[in-house]
């Protein structure tokens, strides 16, 4: 711990484990700001319980205190504010449960507390106005993943915005590295061979299955394209829910719309987070097709570190690290498969272009979307509290 440091506690969400061995935005998020901060601090992160990782373990410096998630976020925190009880931290930085945060405040009298944001949280569906506004009062700082997320909290609670500071996530830029790097090259032509791809253009999705995440839009993008006469293929990676393949409805009207491609999709089921970085290393398009308003999807930093230009939809805050950036298309419409064919056809039949706007991505990881200037943002927040 160095001069500066101060005694952290990281408190993760009930949902998935630190690291991210089952996946997960927060997690990933934490688990890339650690090595980091991790020089300044001392840092104790609370997460949740897995059957793979110890209860208690001291890893790279770090301390990992996991508990059993029980059958509520209501549980879940009761137990991690015990164990805060139990020691001094002198700050607590919370992730995306503000409810829970007058509960840890609580628990931790002394401490400074910032709350990090990473969905709708503060919406009239998951937060009451009486509740906001003891939260707004009681936070010392609300960081963001997006200006989408930082504007929903000011419209609602305007008394926050002086805390409110948006930081935008990151990719591993040492791991997922340009696909015309000759390592990434040389999995790329495996993995192609291994999933059975030709020699056509690949477009890549990657995430979650479920309708708000938009595959079905993709799958008739492709559709269109293949129809009037495009050499590519459409390569899915994700699950209904990380860790698993789980069945689901959803994905089975998925498979039968995509079994009417040729050549048909080609579906990965889940991915251990570990190997994703090599799916975006085959492909020579990003596709992410979000319906609903994402708060940023995580994807668009890795498309970016892997030098893939990217096609994504106008929602919540995708656009943010894409328009005016020259790193990828936007439709028109978000829900219309006609729309995401054009974009898509822009890119695919401009191959110097497609490359320009690529190796644009991975100059943006590299300057303004690494795990580094995270932490460097988030020590900015520290400091101003400590």
């Amino acid at each position: 711990m160095g001069v500066a440091g101060v005694r952290i506690a990281m408190i993760c969400t009930e949902k998935l484990p630190v690291p991210p061995v089952r996946g997960g935005a927060i997690q990933t998020y934490i688990d890339g700001v650690l090595p980091h901060l991790a020089r300044r601090h001392e840092l104790t992160v609370f997460c949740r319980r897995d059957p793979d990782l110890p209860d208690e373990e001291l890893r790279d410096g770090v301390r990992f205190l996991r508990v059993e998630p029980g059958p509520s976020a209501w549980t879940y925190g009761s137990a991690v504010a015990d164990l805060l009880g139990e020691e001094r931290f002198d700050l607590l930085h919370m992730f995306n449960r503000p409810l829970l945060l007058p509960l840890y405040a609580q628990a931790a009298p002394g401490s400074r507390v910032v709350l990090s944001v990473h969905n709708e949280m503060f919406s009239p569906t998951k937060l009451s106005a009486e509740a906001g506004t003891e939260v707004a009062a009681r936070a010392d700082r609300i960081v963001t993943i997006s200006r989408f997320i930082e504007r929903g909290i000011r419209r609602r609670f305007p008394e926050s915005a002086p805390k409110l500071r948006t930081i935008y996530s990151a990719a591993d830029v040492d791991r997922f590295l340009p696909r015309w790097d000759p390592r990434a090259r040389t999995e790329a032509s495996a993995l192609r061979a291994q999933l059975g791809l030709g020699a056509g253009r690949v477009v890549l999705y990657v995430g979650r299955l479920s309708p708000k995440k938009g595959a079905h839009v993709v799958i008739g993008a492709i559709e269109r394209l293949q129809r009037r006469g495009a050499r590519v293929c459409l390569v899915i990676v994700g699950s209904k829910w990380y860790g698993g393949d789980d069945p689901d409805p959803y994905i089975d009207a998925l498979q039968a719309q995509a079994a009417q491609l040729s050549p048909p999709a080609v579906f990965t089921g889940y991915v251990h987070y570990a190997d994703v970085h090599r799916y975006f290393w085959l492909a020579d398009v990003f596709v992410c097709a979000s319906q609903w308003l994402e708060p940023l999807s995580r994807t668009h930093y890795e498309a970016m570190a892997a030098g893939l230009p990217i096609v994504t939809t106008d929602r919540g805050g995708n656009a943010e690290v894409v328009r005016g950036w020259k790193n990828g298309v936007i439709p028109k419409r978000f829900d219309d498969p006609r729309s995401m064919a054009r974009a898509l056809r822009r890119i695919l039949r401009r191959p110097r272009a497609a490359s320009a706007m690529g190796r644009r991505g991975r100059h943006l990881a590299e300057t303004r979307y690494s795990w580094g200037r995270v932490a460097a943002e988030l020590q900015q927040v520290y400091q101003s509290l400590t």
